[in-house]
């Protein structure tokens, strides 16, 4: 989904694993009900314990602060469900329906999966291959990892990058092409062994997103728009924010500034890795995902040879949802999420594989800003079920979808699962403000940095993201990463050499520590950051950066 439960934005592997998975207690299943008409459609009747579910969901809204919600459900090929819960933006009387567009963040990297299973069944590639076979000038920085990373691996999170590394060379919004972000992989530094353990990255769906390219000869917006999202139905769903016209039905984000005030904020336009996170859709849309996902790449028309066409192979379904990289199970954050504990966690191609209640779970999270997503899928009993919301609550997404899975998997009991993930969110919070709080305890307030503040002005370059000025304006010191526009602020002296630096976008909520290190002679010698909030979103990976002055001189890419 890391290191916050709060804001679960591209990659979602956060705190709150352990509670968005499942309990080894088995339950029998809840019986199906007979199918009804509903007048243009037939949908089974909702089970009794959702019979107060549109009350369930304006709970989970009012406690988590979130505007709108969307929510769809499927079962045994049937749509259940699919509704929408409060407004597309605070403030505005536009409500939120089945139709609204979200953006569903790293949810887009199954149609990434998708699409690569789709070119190995056309013969265009293998799962197999290596990466260098299709893009030869592919490099990670460590050798034998760029001769032995495969096209499989690119969707495992298992290369040896660290949780989110390299994830500045497009979040916030930056502007290199997504060549350019592949080829700055080469300096990307490998913290782990190869294959050796899970940790979630985006970077290498940038990688996937041009060996697609590249196989299929097509964009990569336009190859999933002709190749999945077609097929499948999904009529209204777009590859990136750059196709949203005024007047459609599209939900905002909101966040909270500073961790407190909740604000629309802008939408993002992803198109330097597009494959990591970059589609808008609805739950109208996905419902139709889901039941393709659920049938086993099987589409409701049929083909010439008078069967069910296919979007995938049975064979292509079976890799994707099969482990190829174990997931450490950890504790519950708050004993009320206990029964969430799984059996087992891992991540096939592009999903996250656990079990709840004896049923296995397929299924993924997306964050963006301002917009949290998830979908889960039962397989073993054709259910499924998507969540949108547009602000940045996983407590939300989770609390709503495992009151849907209690629904048919434990009917007989009824969990609070908003008080539940309310007091791990309340948890979290006190955390971080101990955090801050030990921060300040050990600052010598006393202490003045060594240098005059234009001593510090520079251009610094980090070998992977580029360049980073720090310039003098009016007296203060103002911090600018030369490739991404949002990440512009002001720079306060904290102690020594060490400054806060505040961003004057409020809603990133991503304020970081940067110190300068001095050689023995007074020059600054080596720059570094990290976020100041244990909240922050481990997508800004100021921790990685090892910044260095330099002459006023281009950043070029040689390697």
């Amino acid at each position: 989904m890391s290191q916050r439960p709060l804001s679960l934005r591209l990659a979602l592997c956060c705190a709150l694993l352990v509670s968005a998975t499942a309990v080894s207690a088995q339950s029998p299943a809840a019986q199906s009900p007979p199918p009804v008409s509903t007048g243009d459609t037939t949908r089974p009747l909702l089970p009794a314990q959702l019979q107060d579910f549109s009350a369930y969901v304006d709970s989970a809204r009012k406690t988590f602060d979130v505007p709108g919600i969307a929510v769809a459900i499927v079962k045994d090929g049937h749509v259940v469900m699919e509704q929408g819960f409060g407004l597309r933006e605070l403030g505005k009387p536009a409500p939120v329906d089945a139709n609204t567009l979200f953006a569903i963040a790293s949810n887009t990297k199954a149609f990434t999966a998708a699409a690569l299973q789709q070119l190995a069944g056309a013969g265009k590639l293998r799962m197999d291959d290596r990466v260098i076979d299709h893009l030869p000038w592919f490099r990670m920085s460590d050798p034998y990892v760029t001769h032995e990373m495969r096209i499989r691996d690119l969707l495992a999170h298992r290369s040896g990058l660290s949780l989110g590394a390299g994830d500045l060379l497009y979040w916030p919004p930056t502007s290199y092409s997504t060549k350019e972000v592949v080829e700055r992989l080469a300096r990307v530094p490998i913290k782990n062994g190869f294959r050796s353990g899970y940790a979630y990255d985006n970077i290498l769906f940038a990688v996937a997103t041009l060996v697609i390219e590249q196989a299929s000869g097509q964009s990569y917006a336009d190859y999933v728009r002709d190749h999945l999202f077609k097929p499948v139905g999904m009529d209204d769903s777009l590859v990136d924010m750059t196709y949203l016209k005024p007047g459609m039905d599209v939900a905002t984000g909101h966040a909270k500034a500073d961790f407190k005030d909740l604000k629309p904020v802008p939408p993002m336009a992803w198109l330097n890795d597009p494959g990591a996170g970059g589609i808008y859709s609805s739950v109208h849309d996905l419902a139709k995902w889901m039941n393709v996902q659920l049938a086993g790449g099987a589409l409701p028309t049929m083909g010439a040879d008078g069967k069910p066409a296919r979007l995938f192979s049975e064979d292509s379904q079976r890799e994707m949802w099969s482990v190829l990289t174990p997931i450490k199970i950890g504790k519950p954050p708050v004993p009320e999420l206990a029964p969430l504990v799984p059996n087992f966690s891992g991540y096939g191609e592009s999903w996250f594989l656990s079990d709840y209640r004896g049923q296995k779970l397929v299924w993924h999270t997306g964050g963006w800003p301002g917009m949290v997503s998830r979908v889960t899928l039962v397989p073993e009993l054709k259910l499924g079920v998507v969540v949108l919301t547009n602000a940045e609550s996983g407590a939300a997404f989770n609390a709503v979808t495992y009151r849907v899975l209690d629904a048919y998997l434990n009917p007989e009991h009824k969990i609070d699962w908003v008080a539940a993930y309310d007091k791990a969110v309340k948890k979290s919070e006190a955390k971080a403000d101990d955090s801050l709080a030990k921060h300040e305890a050990a600052r010598d307030k006393r202490s003045k940095p060594s240098l005059p503040l234009a001593k510090y002005a520079g251009t610094y370059r980090d070998p992977w993201y580029g360049d980073v000025i720090v310039s003098q304006e009016n007296g203060k010191l103002r911090l600018r990463f030369s490739k991404t526009a949002q990440l512009v602020g002001t720079m306060t002296p904290w102690q020594h050499d060490t400054f806060t630096v505040r961003w004057d976008d409020r809603t990133l909520n991503a304020d970081a520590f940067i110190t300068f290190s001095l050689d023995v002679d007074g020059h600054v010698s080596e720059v570094r950051m990290q976020p100041i909030s244990p909240l922050t979103d481990f997508s800004f990976d100021f921790q990685d950066l090892r910044m260095v002055p330099v002459a006023d001189k281009p950043d070029t890419d040689k390697h």
